[in-house]
């Protein structure tokens, strides 16, 4: 994707299969959003070939929309509806092409029921974000895009979300697009995290995969004879099982700490950005071989 001369996207390669969650992370500006709206037919490519649930999204139609679900980072209009009425209006587009919620079911599921009747203008930012969700899953659909779904959202809210989504992937079957700043959100939800910088793919993973592609040292720390040690290795398991063989059960409080998602993220993202592009994939694809 290019904008005037400017390269967004740069020959981005990914494929997602059917069914769980990806989550795309990335600093602002590596193309998450242009990625998903190039994906759900909102912006048309500027080269290269797309398609998404067996269709070239630039020539979807409303058959295939009413296949997919998005929630977009913000959307401010219909302030004057009531909450519950507006479900209801945007259900009957779906009921040509699939069997949509019914609008209190949908506001239960995403906790607005006691808001039905209240004007969308009225509602708090953390309520408005969650009508977004109901309005992006309203025809149960195969494929959600979440662009930043969580924003405005407190602790309760995010931990109901978060109960949400596994609910549409475990028993519902919906493959979910994810993209968020959130790395602890991504860690919860996301099987496959793939970190774009630069309009490219630089580590494409599992979160664990992430970690141990960003740290080859762990730090094994334990307590014996009443003093506390800490003792950096390459091999944490091997070190642990020699520590607990060599011992009388002395040994306690034994901890292993390996690289967080989050260290994983910036020891990749600050490779890229200090000019060692290909230092951040090798590392990433030496470490997952």
């Amino acid at each position: 994707m290019r904008y005037g001369d400017k390269d967004v996207l740069t020959g981005l390669d990914l494929r997602v299969e059917a069914g769980g969650v990806t989550a795309l992370l990335g600093p602002n500006g590596a193309g998450k959003t242009t990625t998903i709206e190039i994906l759900e037919g909102f912006r048309a490519r500027s080269g290269g070939d797309v398609e998404v649930l067996g269709v070239d999204p630039v020539s979807g139609g409303e058959a295939w929309r009413a296949r997919l679900g998005v929630v977009l980072q913000e959307w401010r209009d219909n302030g004057k509806w009531r909450v519950r009425d507006l479900l209801r209006h945007f259900a009957e587009y779906y009921r040509p092409y699939a069997d949509p919620w019914g609008a209190d079911e949908l506001l239960e599921l995403v906790g607005l029921t006691a808001q039905a009747g209240q004007r969308i203008q009225t509602l708090s930012g953390g309520q408005r974000r969650r009508l977004d969700v109901a309005i992006g899953i309203i025809g149960r659909p195969e494929l959600l895009f979440l662009d930043e779904p969580t924003t405005g959202f407190d602790p309760h809210a995010r931990r109901e979300f978060h109960e949400l989504i596994h609910r549409l992937t475990d028993l519902d079957g919906t493959t979910i697009l994810l993209t968020t700043h959130d790395l602890d959100e991504a860690e919860k939800l996301a099987e496959r995290i793939v970190i774009l910088a630069g309009g490219r793919i630089i580590a494409d993973g599992s979160p664990d995969q992430l970690a141990r592609a960003a740290a080859t040292v762990a730090e094994v720390s334990w307590t014996q004879d009443g003093r506390r040690h800490v003792h950096a290795t390459e091999d944490a398991t091997d070190f642990a099982r020699g520590l607990l063989a060599t011992d009388d059960g002395a040994v306690t409080d034994l901890e292993i700490h390996r690289a967080s998602l989050e260290e994983a993220y910036l020891t990749l993202v600050q490779q890229f950005e200090t000019g060692q592009t290909e230092t951040a994939v090798d590392t990433f694809r030496e470490a997952t071989k």
